[in-house]
């Protein structure tokens, strides 16, 4: 017996071969950027160990890539992209805003722990 209250979506796509490809070759590169961050940032996580003297910039480069990547993923994945900057703007500016936010709350906090820890000998 055949359900006549499903309807089955992937049927009703009609693309051509040439658009599949474009939208394929999209996806190799969006994976591919992906991967050279990625790669870039655990390469340089083994490389430079915490106690070099570079330790704090390479933190901060942690934190900017991760924030490029996270922002590139909504604009390709959540179709973002294709949209007006002026929407795109009002969308990843309040998330940069909280993530700021966030990082700056847990220097301050950390600041304030370790001045604790040395004011009371732990």
């Amino acid at each position: 017996m055949e359900r006549d209250d499903v309807i089955e979506y992937s049927l009703d796509t009609h693309h051509d071969e040439a658009h599949g490809k474009k939208i394929r070759k999209k996806i190799w590169q969006v994976t591919a950027i992906l991967t050279v961050i990625t790669a870039f940032e655990v390469g340089t996580g083994i490389v430079f160990k915490q106690s070099s003297e570079y330790w704090q910039v390479i933190k901060w480069m942690f934190i900017v890539l991760t924030l490029v990547k996270a922002a590139y993923i909504v604009l390709v994945f959540m179709h973002l992209g294709d949209e007006k900057k002026s929407l795109k703007y009002i969308i990843l500016v309040p998330y940069f805003i909280f993530i700021l936010y966030l990082i700056f709350i847990s220097l301050w906090e950390g600041k304030a722990i370790d001045a604790a820890l040395k004011l009371y000998g732990a």
